[in-house]
């Protein structure tokens, strides 16, 4: 798998040793909306500190650019939070910067 372009407003998260990309697509968005509400809202409670757990999860599991067909949301959410909130927010961050500025 390739990393993360930038320029398409990609990030990594390193699963099981595994660096995975995040993109924000359309299709990726929109699934996203349909499980987590209106992203501008969601936008609202990351800047206020309130986004949850399950959120940026669920966020980034729509995210999954070549989702590894052995990742179990569970997975995903159980490393998540064995790297810590710290190591979510660079990618976290990359995505919110996706969602309000488009490409």
């Amino acid at each position: 798998m390739s990393g993360a372009n930038a320029q398409r407003g990609e990030a990594s998260l390193r699963v099981a040793g595994e660096a995975l990309v995040l993109r924000p697509s359309f299709a990726a968005l929109v699934a996203a909306e349909a499980e987590l509400g209106p992203l501008f809202a969601l936008v609202e409670r990351a800047a206020e500190g309130r986004l949850a757990l399950g959120e940026i999860v669920g966020l980034f599991w729509h995210c999954l650019r070549d989702r590894p067909a052995a990742l179990t949301r569970d997975m995903l959410g159980e490393a998540v939070a064995a790297q810590g909130l710290t190591a979510a927010m660079a990618p976290l961050k990359v995505l919110i910067g996706q969602i309000l500025a488009g490409r």
